[in-house]
């Protein structure tokens, strides 16, 4: 199926809430956080599409000069050998413990599990109704998420030099 055709049908499916983007290599589709679960959801269900196999999910910091952050999900159909990068735009949700929110797509496929985790330690996207949501590369008591580009590194952890 060919990006267009995909495009059409999620169109109908759902309506105007979908963004196209066209003027890269890779299009790309962006929707809107609160769409996300049921979009997935018909991505890996809908037989014309079977989207079985979700590759990755990337966060990114946009910095607060942008004000957002990204979370891009790469997905793959093994059978139709079709693929389609989407993303979802967050406000940074800046503050004292405040986070900015994804809903989470852990129980569509099961290998959002760790890439949730990761951009959760890494960049600080929080996916709500994650199953098992905590650290899975930085200690458990480490301050901050590294990857943000606001991010201040500590002076030591534990009486060990960081820097």
């Amino acid at each position: 199926m060919t990006f267009p055709e995909l495009t059409d049908l999620l169109t109908d499916q759902f309506g105007t809430d979908i963004q196209i983007s066209t003027q890269n290599l890779q299009p790309y589709l962006t929707v809107p956080a609160a769409r996300l679960v049921a979009i997935c959801q018909f991505l890996r269900d809908d037989d014309r599409l079977f989207f079985d196999l979700l590759a990755c999910v990337t966060g990114i910091d946009n910095g607060p000069e942008a004000d957002t952050m990204e979370v891009v999900y790469n997905l793959t159909s093994i059978p139709y050998e079709h693929n389609l990068m989407m993303k979802v735009i967050v406000s940074r949700a800046t503050g004292s413990a405040k986070l900015p929110s994804v809903p989470s797509i852990a129980h569509i496929w099961r290998t959002a599990d760790w890439h949730e985790r990761e951009a959760f330690d890494l960049v600080g996207i929080h996916f709500e109704h994650h199953p098992d949501l905590r650290r899975i590369l930085l200690p458990t008591d480490w301050v901050g998420h590294p990857l943000r580009t606001d991010y201040e590194e500590q002076e030591d952890y534990h009486g060990i030099k960081t820097k």
